[in-house]
């Protein structure tokens, strides 16, 4: 249709965002339990469309990944941090597991079918979709002194290897990662993802834009005064056992009077009590009856996020500074406290540590009392640093462009390497830094979506017209082995990592196998299907690994084979 391939050629960005559309269009059906995915449909419908002859630059490609890769960083970068020691050992032996894997089973199927040296390094690059496989094989095979046609051939038939299977190597391992490793430990990744959550949050109940629990934590009540009168406001206060309650606002006679500790109630004053539901529920035989709320006694309450760096609180456990801060602490109620995004567990031994972070509830007035010694207060906002952010990408491409010869051998994070690595480190950074670096979820979540379901629509569009056309000249026994190049060293690791290594939680066990193989797309629709970012740690650590020990494997099949 030379009307659709004029379209393409002149506008090229329709046929990426058309594959979008129609890929998460695609990916919606379910075929029983089988689902396709966004990312994976898009790659599908960006093939089709490749037959139309589509050149789109390789320069999108690369900011698309980056963005996507970053963002997947810079959201897991307090975590990732934490997790390093002696608890990434299983990452680490998943890593070389899988590499160890792919570069038996490519030597297998090469002796057994023939191949040569080049198909043989180009299937590896394809199937195990680390394209730095390209390089490192290419530069292996000039190495051998061979005559310089008999190389230029292994050379192109690296490419040709590469172009066949790289498809296949995306989309197989979303159908391992996605759908067969649920399948065999027999749980979601979405239930398993959840549950690491709440372990995570200690308990505590995260809830969704629109949701609210129908019994809060902290409520307001309005009573008259009976049983009280003649007490003192700050008597009635400390009477309390049960719960912390502050009187925030007096009615007498019609009129609003100063609310002071020292303040004596009188027989039918109108109290605004607010405080645990604990504590003022209850209170009629303390206080006097339960009434509708008169003119004037309404109040804004807030809910704001405090970073912690007063010198009188750091360092301190939290017994210490509830004993030394009964003042401050009036009409100010601690919800959570959290630590490089992390939930804290407030006990009376808990240290408190500078750039901890304290989401506290009260009236204006008190929280600005409170920020004003503890720390600055973290207002909400949606806009996003993109001088910190545009630093970072920076930084990360620059490392990627780093090479590190090891003998004959290169080695390179990659753009891509790059990339997380600076997103972990600015994520960490501003875990302990929150006043820069904001970047809204809702931006993280747009960067990392459309970031990656953009990288693909690229790959298909750029390889898929080739790749097409290479099986219908070659046959499918490319394609065939490819398949098996894909699948298998998955297969044997995901059995590794459930009998040996001993991986129960199937979001972490998702992550962990996709970071493994270097495999994106299964990334993405891991965190589609997870819902949060439990999955991100264990593939950050896998994925670092795997950009070296995939890397390498190009010389080694050039040498085994």
């Amino acid at each position: 249709m030379p009307f659709i391939s004029d379209i393409f050629a002149r506008s090229p960005e329709i046929a990426l965002f058309l594959a979008l559309a129609g890929g998460y269009w695609i990916g919606k059906f379910q075929f029983g339990k089988f689902q396709l995915g966004g990312v994976a449909g898009s790659l599908l419908v960006a093939v089709l469309l490749s037959q139309f002859g589509v050149k789109i630059d390789n320069g999108i490609k690369a900011v698309l990944f980056a963005l996507f890769i970053y963002a997947v960083g810079f959201e897991s970068g307090p975590q990732f941090f934490r997790s390093l020691g002696r608890q990434s050992i299983r990452e680490i032996v998943m890593a070389a597991v899988l590499a160890l894997s792919g570069l038996l089973t490519v030597i297998v199927l090469a002796r057994i079918f023939g191949l040569d040296k080049g198909l043989a390094a180009g299937i590896a690059a394809g199937g195990l979709t680390q394209s730095a496989i390209i390089g490192t094989a290419g530069s292996a095979i000039e190495k051998l002194g061979l005559a310089a046609d008999e190389t230029q051939r292994l050379q192109a038939n690296v490419a040709i290897g590469y172009a066949v299977t790289y498809i296949f190597g995306s989309f197989g391992a979303i159908i391992v990662c996605v759908n067969m490793l649920p399948w065999f430990m027999r749980r979601g990744i979405r239930d398993d993802a959840v549950k690491a959550e709440a372990e995570a949050l200690k308990g505590a109940r995260v809830y969704a834009p629109g949701e609210a629990s129908a019994l809060p934590e902290l409520v307001g009540r309005v009573y008259r005064v009976d049983a009280a009168a003649g007490q003192r406001i700050g008597q009635l206060e400390a009477a309390v056992t049960t719960g912390q309650i502050t009187v925030e606002r007096v009615q007498r006679q019609g009129k609003l009077v100063g609310v002071d500790p020292g303040l004596a109630l009188e027989a039918g004053d109108l109290l605004l009590v607010v405080g645990r539901r604990s504590g003022v529920v209850g209170l009629d035989a303390l206080i006097g009856p339960e009434t509708l709320a008169a003119d004037g006694m309404e109040l804004v309450v807030t809910t704001r996020d405090v970073l912690v760096s007063g010198k009188q609180f750091v360092g301190q456990t939290v017994a210490a500074i509830v004993s030394r801060s009964t003042d401050l602490r009036h009409g100010i109620y601690l919800l959570s406290a959290t630590r490089g995004g992390t939930r804290l567990d407030l006990k009376d031994d808990t240290v408190i540590e500078a750039g901890d972070v304290i989401t506290v509830h009260g009236v204006q007035e008190d929280l600005q009392r409170l920020a004003g010694q503890v720390g600055p207060t973290l207002v909400p906002s949606d806009k996003t640093d993109f001088i910190f952010h545009g630093l970072g990408l920076v930084a990360g491409l620059l490392a990627g462009l780093l090479v590190l010869r090891v003998g004959s051998i290169p080695l390179t994070l990659g753009a891509g390497g790059g990339a997380l690595l600076a997103g972990l480190a600015f994520g960490w950074y501003r875990g302990r830094h929150m006043t820069v670096g904001n970047m809204p979820s809702a931006a993280t979540t747009l960067l990392r979506d459309l970031g990656l379901a953009g990288f693909v629509v690229v790959v298909g569009l750029q390889s898929g017209q080739q790749a097409v056309h290479t099986i219908a000249q070659n046959g499918v026994s490319i394609f065939l082995i490819g398949v098996v190049v894909t699948i298998l060293p998955l297969v044997l690791t995901m059995l590794v990592g459930r009998y040996v290594l001993r991986y129960d939680n199937v979001a972490v066990f998702a992550g962990a196998l996709s970071g493994a193989r270097s495999a994106n797309p299964a990334f993405g629709e891991i965190l589609d299907k997870a819902g949060n970012a439990v999955p991100t740690t264990s593939f950050a650590i896998t994925y670092a690994l795997a950009n070296v020990f995939l890397t390498l494997l190009g010389p080694l099949v050039v040498a085994f084979t």
